[in-house]
């Protein structure tokens, strides 16, 4: 299936321009749509035939998502591309936005035409200079082609698409956060209900969906829902890109289809680095709980298979751990990013992510105590489900799924003032466990 993508395959430089994206086939089914005005019902019912789920994280079916908005309502209608991609481990739709701008354009184009909106925003991380460069070089040739703009191919629909550069907070990646920022306000989740759909961008109807998201829907529409749902396994339709970090020989983005197994994505992407032992994975981006090697290896990489395991597929962010690490100290890197990106708005989070990375890290000084832990499980259950958003949740499963598969590390840390690992020192492995890197981008260790 290695042939058969999502994302077309351009073989003329630069691929990123609207030259190539035009001799691949693209925009042909927003041309299609327009020309022949193809029933939005029509649309709506092959993007859910079709078992596309949002790649952000949430993995909430994105037809059934877009039927929330009724398109003959009256009214402005906004759709809005999250490409904050502010998740630990993730870095996906950045280089979407780099190297296939205008296969993201055509699918908000379409989800526009389909909501009957007629404003789009791209949100781009305040961090993506190059991506937001990109896209909104990729915006103008759009518009000088036609595709965007008043009276489309004389269709008699409007579509004006803008790009907003955020300013790098972690918490507008949520929706409704991100929602705020773009109306110029401090990026705080909002209580829910209203959704956005009933309540969005300047209190209008708003469908907000990830890039890669809107990505796949130019395909879908050009093959076929069946074909889309075919490549992956049932209710989760299509491929994922996968960003594969940490102890592997070949880190990268590798788009494959949902139900993959763990092991051949591992595969892909050179296996352990140095023929390392597998220790433990985070599925989905530092967010999710963590899996030890003998869970992980089983798995196969869909949305039930990793919520039957106890994690998360996120946003397919794989951070591979060898077993040259400490788990003690990813998790203190962890707290204490959830606790710098606390928004502050809610008690629960914007303390209980505080005295987690203070607990974890008191005991990386060699000054925790057994009652420690049982601490930090107390703490982490008393943030779940009692926040606004999900960053609530996002700081207390890893503290409790570290703690669940890795709880003798924390013992053996708090009796003896050092990692298990460093116990298990030999002239042969020195090398690597003195080695000071990351992990995805965000864990250190060593």
């Amino acid at each position: 299936m290695d042939n058969i993508v999502c994302f077309r395959t351009h073989h003329l430089n630069p691929p990123w321009s609207l030259q190539s994206y035009l001799k691949v086939g693209g925009y042909s089914a927003w041309k299609r749509i327009l020309v022949d005005k193809v029933p939005r019902q029509t649309i709506l019912a092959s993007i859910k035939a079709s078992a596309l789920r949002g790649r952000g994280g949430a993995g909430f079916p994105t037809g059934v998502k877009w039927g929330f908005i009724k398109a003959e309502l009256p009214g402005q209608k906004y759709v809005v591309c999250n490409s904050d991609e502010g998740e630990p481990g993730t870095f996906k739709d950045r280089e979407i936005l780099l190297m296939n701008p205008h296969q993201v354009i055509e699918g908000m184009c379409i989800a526009a035409y389909v909501m009957s909106a007629t404003v789009g925003y791209n949100y781009i991380r305040g961090e993506f200079w190059e991506p937001y460069q990109r896209f909104e070089a990729a915006l103008e040739e759009a518009k000088k082609e036609g595709l965007l703009g008043n009276n489309i191919f004389g269709s008699g629909f409007d579509f004006h698409l803008h790009t907003h550069l955020g300013a790098g907070a972690y918490i507008c990646g949520e929706e409704t956060a991100l929602i705020e920022s773009l109306e110029g306000k401090k990026g705080f989740p909002r209580y829910k209900p209203p959704f956005p759909a009933t309540y969005g961008l300047y209190g209008k109807p708003t469908t907000v969906n990830n890039t890669e998201t809107f990505a796949c829907v130019p395909v879908i529409l050009e093959k076929g829902a069946e074909w889309f749902l075919k490549l992956g396994v049932p209710g989760n339709g299509g491929t994922k890109i996968f960003s594969i970090s940490g102890h592997v020989n070949k880190p990268g983005n590798y788009e494959a289809p949902l139900g993959i197994s763990f092991q051949e994505l591992l595969k892909k992407a050179g296996g352990v680095r140095q023929g390392h032992a597998l220790k433990a994975v985070i599925p989905g981006g530092s967010s999710v709980p963590v899996l030890p090697a003998e869970v992980a290896s089983t798995l196969n990489m869909d949305y039930e298979s990793l919520a039957k395991a106890g994690s998360l597929l996120g946003a397919g962010s794989i951070i591979v751990m060898d077993e040259t690490t400490c788990m003690v100290k990813v998790l203190a890197r962890i707290a204490h990013f959830y606790t710098q990106e606390s928004c502050g708005q809610c008690t629960p989070c914007r303390e209980g992510a505080g005295w987690l990375w203070r607990i974890v890290h008191r005991i990386t000084q060699g000054q925790g105590s057994l009652k420690d832990i049982e601490l930090l499980e107390d703490v982490a259950n008393k943030i779940m489900g009692r926040t606004i958003c999900a960053l609530g949740d996002a700081a207390a499963m890893p503290v409790l799924s570290f703690i669940q598969h890795f709880r003798e590390e924390f013992v053996y840390y708090v009796q003896h003032g050092k990692s298990v690992v460093y116990s298990q020192r030999t002239s042969r492995s020195r090398k690597f466990l003195d080695y000071s890197g990351e992990v995805g981008g965000f864990i250190s260790f060593g």
